[in-house]
């Protein structure tokens, strides 16, 4: 584990952080939003707010983690076009993108969208100690819990105004769907981070009434999985497994639940985590690596990155946790935590001089031919799972 630990480090401060920092935008700020598959920067290519939103909170945690003042300049960079560009001071919220120097381009206000300016200021307040970013975090929650929600939980799209639009951007798999498991979590990390920033027990009170959402709703006790998408009410729309998110879902209701410390909640998520986890194992790791999804029971065997970052932080959870019960059945997900490391150092990191990490590979590790750096393409995943698996090994960093 330790010679693993090192080798993660290594990889965060000479391959993840220099190449994002490469990416700043000096001139118009924020960072450039698309780098091709054959390495071509496109500095004209639009900024989604989500991108900068995750690289401001990748900075944030890299500069707590190991200090260097670099990394809380980059912070700095993204947050200061974040708070410049990205937001309306007219109508509220966070935009979905603007163009490279700064234009609004996509006005559509979406919860996942405010949701992660949420977790990143948390972050960088937490950083910095930066209180106007702690006050924008807080008129964010207020936001959504005004403008994003109903009795049943957390809406999804909205124009710039806040009338309801089509969820085009959150739903796939061939269905539109009113509510999705992946905003629910978002909101739900997002909201974790407030809170352990603040501890504001109104923020408290929407982090249970989450939890409730989970269990009676999303969590399928039967399959041992999430549900994805649903209509209005939380019915299911379609058959489907999404390994990365049930994973990645396993430790994220954890350290939600850590943070909230609420005994009632803990005993009653502890058999939700573990099924999560436990049928990830069983079920998607197949040959040091953890597929994509499966719909209508057929397996997609495409290794997408941000799935193995995840299944990394997931596995190593639940080790610790299967370690504090003293069973000997924590060695099978450390291990699994270090042959992912293995699938990735082999298949995901692309070796080529200035890139980063593919974005996926097919069953015999050949990569897609995808962009490097895209609006969803970011440090957010590998670069937690680097500052995870390190906090974890070492709890003094």
């Amino acid at each position: 584990m330790y010679v693993f630990v090192n080798e993660i480090e290594k990889h965060l401060k000479e391959k993840l952080i220099p190449f994002w920092e490469k990416l700043k935008d000096k001139e118009y700020g924020g960072y450039y939003g698309y780098m091709g598959y054959d390495l071509a920067l496109d500095v004209h290519y639009e900024k989604g707010c989500i991108l900068n939103s995750r690289i401001l909170w990748f900075f944030s945690n890299a500069y707590m983690l190991l200090g260097e003042e670099h990394l809380k300049s980059a912070a700095e960079h993204a947050y200061k076009f974040l708070k410049d560009f990205c937001m309306d001071y007219e109508n509220g919220g966070v935009y979905w993108s603007v163009t490279y120097d700064g234009n609004v381009l996509d006005s559509t206000k979406h919860t996942y969208n405010q949701a992660f300016a949420i977790y990143a200021l948390s972050s960088y307040y937490d950083a910095v100690k930066d209180k106007e970013a702690l006050k924008t975090a807080k008129e964010l929650f207020n936001l959504i819990e005004e403008k994003c929600t109903d009795e049943y939980g957390y809406l999804e799209a909205f124009t710039r105004t806040f009338e309801p639009a089509g969820n085009d951007k959150l739903s796939e798999n061939g269905v539109m769907a009113d509510k999705t498991m992946n905003t629910l979590l978002h909101v739900f990390e997002a909201y974790t981070e407030l809170y352990r920033v603040c501890h504001d027990e109104n923020v408290a009170a929407r982090l249970r009434f989450m939890l409730d959402i989970f269990k009676n709703h999303v969590f399928n006790e039967e399959l041992g999985r999430q549900e994805v998408f649903f209509d209005s009410r939380y019915t299911p729309l379609i058959d489907l497994y999404s390994y990365g998110h049930d994973i990645e879902t396993a430790w994220l209701l954890d350290r939600g639940l850590n943070v909230l410390g609420d005994k009632e909640y803990i005993d009653m998520f502890a058999p939700v985590t573990h099924a999560l986890a436990k049928n990830i194992y069983n079920r998607a790791f197949v040959n040091g690596s953890v597929l994509n999804e499966a719909e209508n029971g057929t397996n997609d065997t495409t290794r997408v990155w941000w799935v193995q970052a995840e299944s990394i932080v997931g596995f190593i959870n639940e080790a610790e946790k299967l370690d504090a019960k003293k069973s000997a059945e924590s060695e099978k997900y450390y291990k699994a935590a270090k042959d992912l490391w293995e699938y990735i150092k082999a298949y995901i990191i692309d070796k080529r001089e200035g890139s980063e990490w593919y974005w996926s590979v097919n069953a015999d590790g050949t990569p897609y031919e995808k962009p490097i750096v895209e609006p969803w393409k970011c440090p957010y995943h590998n670069g937690r799972m680097c500052i995870e698996v390190i906090k974890r090994a070492r709890p003094g960093k």
